[in-house]
């Protein structure tokens, strides 16, 4: 029984991506009545009509389309399985699906993937860069570099903690210049405030550390608000205000003197770097190769 239902996948999903029976059938060496008849004992079995034919082309039904999606993924995984039991194949090769930060993918994971890729020409790298947390499952995705997030995950992946943010108070020199550089929490509350804007429309509030082991969020009036970190860090380096960011975020400014750090003592931990993974991926050798890489990803850069 299973085995049929192993048997007749491949007919139904060839038969979809060739457009025809016939095609089908040149694919797989086989004839167009075996494809066919493959079809239809599925549709038999499964009570529900896949495919909608015609004299030029086939068309999915809406149960077809949905069966599709199952068998492509069911596909997906089997050569997933030939792959990782396939114990003398150790070169990392094939397709990698990789989710990463926007910001934080161009700035601290692009530089350690160009050597990688350099280095396994046999792997097919796709990059997704976006701050929504992907389902992995759902995008097909191998491993996804996260910050932020619940630390409960589901037992079927894997997750590997890199650190945490620091988070550091700045401006640049014209404006401290002008406006003159903070000693106190008390004077930092009184300038000007650059903040990063929600996707609620809140705005994100300074973190403090309190003394205690706990943090102290303080919400504060500021003089503009963006929803994007590459705009905050380039308002902060015009001397419009001052902003916390953490420190892998501005770390090139800083190097280059177009930003300071006030109140250096004020450094408390911001969101966590994390790696995440289909735990039934692991094995592949591409993935291994690719969690290895990306575990020397730097989230916390000390400034002084």
């Amino acid at each position: 029984m299973h085995d049929h239902r192993l048997k007749d996948i491949l007919p139904f999903v060839t038969s979809v991506e060739k457009g025809s029976f016939t095609a089908a059938a040149e694919q797989l060496h086989v004839t167009g009545s075996a494809i066919s008849k493959s079809v239809s004992r599925l549709e038999a079995r499964l009570g529900s009509r896949l495919l909608e034919r015609t004299t030029r082309r086939l068309v999915l039904t809406d149960a077809g389309q949905a069966y599709y999606q199952t068998c492509i993924r069911i596909l997906e995984e089997l050569a997933e399985a030939e792959s990782v039991l396939a114990a003398h194949r150790t070169i990392p090769s094939g397709r990698l699906r990789l989710a990463v930060p926007n910001t934080y993918g161009r700035l601290g994971v692009m530089p350690l993937l160009i050597p990688f890729c350099q280095q396994h020409p046999e792997i097919e790298l796709n990059m997704t860069f976006s701050d929504r947390f992907l389902d992995l499952f759902d995008e097909g995705i191998d491993v996804a570099v996260r910050i932020g997030g619940a630390p409960d995950l589901p037992a079927s992946l894997g997750c590997r903690p890199l650190g945490r943010e620091k988070m550091v108070f700045c401006a640049s020199p014209d404006y401290l210049a002008r406006e003159g550089c903070p000693q106190s929490v008390e004077e930092l509350l009184k300038h000007r405030a650059i903040l990063y804007e929600r996707v609620d429309g809140s705005t994100k509030p300074w973190l403090f550390d309190a003394g205690d082991g706990h943090l102290d969020w303080r919400t504060v009036p500021h003089r503009m608000a963006l929803d994007d970190v590459d705009a905050q860090v380039k308002a902060v380096c015009a001397g419009l205000g001052v902003a916390q960011m953490p420190t892998w975020l501005i770390h090139e400014p800083l190097q280059r003197g177009e930003l300071r750090v006030i109140l250096p003592q004020l450094q408390p931990d911001g969101l966590a770097l994390s790696l995440v993974w289909p735990r039934r991926k692991q094995l592949l050798p591409k993935v291994d190769a690719l969690l290895a890489v990306l575990s020397q990803l730097v989230i916390a850069r000390p400034v002084g």
